[in-house]
């Protein structure tokens, strides 16, 4: 689900709670989108802005309290239109601000900063004789939504949409892979840490990009799910465990049927390093592999 609204050319911020430590948004304009990253739905300091398409589409930068000369800059030619929407994420992990377009991993402008601070609004608006239409990812907004917009019914993200940091799951099909993705195992190509629902279970798993769909282990079998979530905006770290001692910073990912966490593992297995869930209770690793559900009582698992 996404926020939609439109902003007027007036250079006036619309504000919005933040849910994790990323936003990923589109946006039909001819220049000048506006991205205000704050501590309240107000402009002030501390504060970063992003600018893209700014300066009548020539160059898009980041700047801090309003300040200049702007912190990052670089050219961009014509990154936006007024006839087609533009996707674009925004990640920041302490003070490290990085900008991307949809659907490439490596940002095209960032910007560190030595003395950062904790995010929990961001604004968006349009000026310089520019209106916009935004369509933002709904999971990234805390709660109820302030601003005109189309819709008066954004809601929080559900228990099983775990923010950790800069952590968030992104919804996926097909063997898309959103920005930030996160590499959690290799084969004949890397694999990322996926999830999706299943008999009432929500189970993480991994997902094969060129087989478009993402793996879980199930009942003794491993099952393909076109459609699924993929975590997205962390540096992950893998703690070597046995059984069910888990850490205490272990990421919970997803739950069984009957409610228990699921957390993220993986192991090496047959020359392959393959994510899949940890079951506590079952006191072991499950990984899907060559259409089968495998155990594991030696394994990694993630923490934050």
């Amino acid at each position: 689900m996404a926020l939609t609204l439109t902003t007027e050319d007036k250079l006036e911020y619309q504000w919005y709670p933040i849910n994790g430590s990323q936003i990923q948004f589109r946006i039909k304009a001819p220049h000048d989108a506006h991205i205000a990253l704050t501590t309240g739905p107000f402009e002030g300091d501390p504060m970063w802005e992003v600018f893209i398409g700014g300066w009548k589409n020539t160059k898009s930068v980041i700047r801090k309290n309003r300040t200049k000369p702007d912190v990052s800059e670089v050219a961009s030619p014509d990154i936006l239109t007024a006839d087609e929407f533009r996707g674009f994420w925004i990640r920041w992990n302490g003070g490290y601000l990085t900008v991307g377009k949809e659907g490439e991993q490596e940002p095209f402008i960032s910007y560190v900063d030595p003395d950062p601070f904790s995010v929990t609004y961001f604004g968006l608006c349009t000026g310089w004789g520019a209106s916009g239409e935004w369509l933002v990812e709904a999971r990234c907004i805390a709660g109820q939504g302030g601003g005109n917009t189309s819709s008066n019914s954004v809601q929080p993200s559900a228990p099983a949409d775990y923010q950790l940091g800069s952590v968030c799951w992104c919804d996926a099909a097909s063997g898309a892979l959103p920005p930030g993705a996160v590499v959690g195992g290799e084969d004949d190509e890397p694999l990322y840490v996926g999830r999706a629902n299943h008999e009432g279970a929500l189970i993480p798993g991994k997902v094969k990009p060129s087989h478009g769909v993402c793996y879980i282990a199930w009942g003794g079998e491993e099952h393909a799910k076109p459609e699924y979530q993929v975590l997205c905006g962390c540096n992950p770290i893998w703690v070597p465990v046995s059984g069910g001692n888990l850490p205490p910073n272990a990421v919970p990912a997803g739950q069984t049927e009957d409610g228990e966490p699921l957390f993220v593992g993986r192991v090496n297995h047959e020359a392959s390093l393959t994510p899949g869930k940890v079951h506590p209770s079952h006191e072991c690793l499950y990984i899907p592999y060559a259409g089968e559900e495998l155990s594991f009582k030696d394994y990694e698992v993630l923490t934050g």
